[in-house]
């Protein structure tokens, strides 16, 4: 593997493993030297490994996967592909060092110079981003040479005395360089990479946020209910879930949106163009369709931007039945064209340009339907003239009609005295939630819940808050009622394939 084990006996088998582990070595140091280039970004040479991960995956195994471990099975599916990359660079490493070694005197070429260039090459067709293949052949190419660091007097030896004692203690030699080179390359990799690419993350809070959009979060930060444990009427910390494990990187120069299909006339707007129009501030709350029944995948935001009607006003949309929402990550998503009555497209999350990770600079919101449909990174409305099937629809989910009722259960507290205080969120979309009901013996019966005051606007959840003298172990059950006088049914259903549904309970123990 190195230049010191050229001449050893390769038929040695400590040798043979330490050159097998230096490849390896090697392998973790290219992915190390593209992310320290480019960040986690879909340039990083793992990024394009995951999504032929995600897209080779059976729908069922995603599924599975979705029900059952969450968001352990998107972590687990990119490390797979961080696996996958390394042994595909281990290997290139490995046909390097072969290759530096059949090139004869006098003009020999040094295996760290043949791995580097060589690990250029798959990084460059993974990418097809120059910088990020230059840092994976850099990242190769240097524990190759720490490797091989020193070990010329030590080879001269070897070959004089024909020790394999010599051999092997040369190769050793050589793989604790090669460790020691791989995780110096690695931190400095994780340093260098972790402020590249962040898009929209860049423009960190900074100063007040603008008077309107403070006081919609002191009013919102006043009718939170003071429950422990429980988050307030907007979230700190933001669900996340995307069809890809590293998310697109957009500039706002260059984003555009475009309106086509069975329009009058196909227009196209520029994120400077929504800016320039009247602009609104909108409390929305978003659920997962694939979050369990007392999951936490359900989030509440002020967002800023304007209504799709905006853009729409500009052309002449006929009565057609569905809409396709496409974004720069390749997602996709088709729904009722008459949910886009209340559409919004927002550029603005709690009063700063959205994060990279929720969709800067541009996402769509459709009150009232599952998250999925609330498309990140939009660059095309396309306005159909029959159904299709979106991205989720195509795995056998059933997500974009209007959300399930819920109650959920997240706060217990044993207050001074023996008081117990359970607390929730309630979300019922667009149709509001009337009132939350507590069973605090199984189900029996039931009392009326605090609700929070309503924030402004048609499409946000409600805290709910209950204490109460316990009577030994019991279960809380709770379960609320929409603004439509609908009763969130018992009967509980996985989230696959229409939303999980169903009241929500927990043991509790005084």
């Amino acid at each position: 593997m190195t230049d010191d084990l050229r001449e050893t006996d390769r038929g040695d088998l400590p040798v043979v493993a330490a050159e097998g582990a230096i490849a390896l070595l090697a392998g973790i140091a290219a992915v190390a030297g593209s992310y320290a280039a480019v960040g986690f970004t879909p340039s990083f040479v793992a990024a394009p490994v995951s999504t032929f991960v995600v897209a080779t995956t059976p729908s069922a195994v995603i599924t599975w996967s979705i029900q059952t471990l969450g968001d352990l099975g998107d972590q687990l599916g990119f490390l797979l592909a961080l696996v996958l990359t390394v042994l595909l660079f281990a290997v290139t490493a490995a046909i390097g060092t072969r290759a530096a070694d059949a090139i004869p005197a006098p003009a020999p070429v040094p295996a760290s110079l043949a791995v580097g260039l060589l690990c250029v090459v798959p990084a460059l067709a993974l990418t097809d981003a120059l910088i990020s293949a230059l840092g994976a052949g850099i990242g190769a190419g240097l524990v190759v040479a720490v490797a091989s660091f020193g070990s010329t007097a030590a080879t001269g030896s070897a070959d004089s005395t024909g020790s394999g004692t010599d051999s092997i203690s040369a190769a050793r030699r050589s793989l604790l360089q090669a460790i020691a080179g791989t995780i110096a390359i690695g931190g400095i990799g994780g340093v260098l990479g972790s402020g590249r690419g962040s898009g929209g993350d860049t423009q960190k809070p900074s100063g007040p946020v603008a008077a309107d959009v403070g006081s919609l979060l002191a009013e919102a930060e006043d009718k939170s209910l003071a429950v422990g444990g429980l988050e307030g009427l907007v979230s700190e910390d933001f669900y996340q879930v995307d069809i890809n494990s590293v998310d697109p990187v957009v500039s706002a120069s260059d984003w555009n949106l475009r309106v086509t299909g069975a329009v009058e006339e196909e227009s196209s707007f520029s994120l400077s163009d929504l800016k320039s129009m009247d602009k609104e501030h909108r409390f929305i709350t978003l659920r997962c369709v694939g979050e369990s029944l007392n999951g936490k995948k359900m989030d509440n935001a002020l967002w800023t931007g304007v209504p799709i009607s905006a853009l729409l006003d500009e052309t002449t949309v006929s009565d057609e039945c569905c809409v396709m929402f496409r974004a720069a990550d390749n997602y996709y998503e088709e729904f009722p064209l008459a949910a886009l009555k209340d559409g919004f497209l927002a550029y603005e999350m709690n009063g700063r340009p959205l994060p990279r990770s929720h969709g800067y600079p541009v996402r769509a919101l459709i009150p009232g339907h599952w998250g999925e449909i609330n498309v990140k990174w939009i660059t095309e409305i396309q306005v159909l003239e029959q159904e299709a099937e979106g991205y989720w629809e195509k795995n056998g989910w059933h997500g974009t009609g209007p959300v399930n009722t819920v109650a959920k259960l997240h706060a217990v507290n044993h207050l001074d005295g023996g008081e117990v205080q359970v607390g929730g969120h309630a979300y019922a979309g667009t149709r509001g939630i009337e009132r939350v009901e507590v069973s605090t013996d199984g189900g029996s019966s039931w009392t009326d819940a605090t609700l929070s005051e309503p924030l402004p606007g048609t499409d946000v959840w409600r805290q709910w808050e209950h204490t109460y003298e316990p009577n030994g172990p019991h279960e809380v059950v709770v379960r609320a009622t929409d603004g439509e006088g609908n009763r969130q049914p018992r009967e509980q259903e996985n989230a696959y394939p229409n939303g999980a549904s169903g009241w929500v309970s927990k043991r509790i123990e005084p």
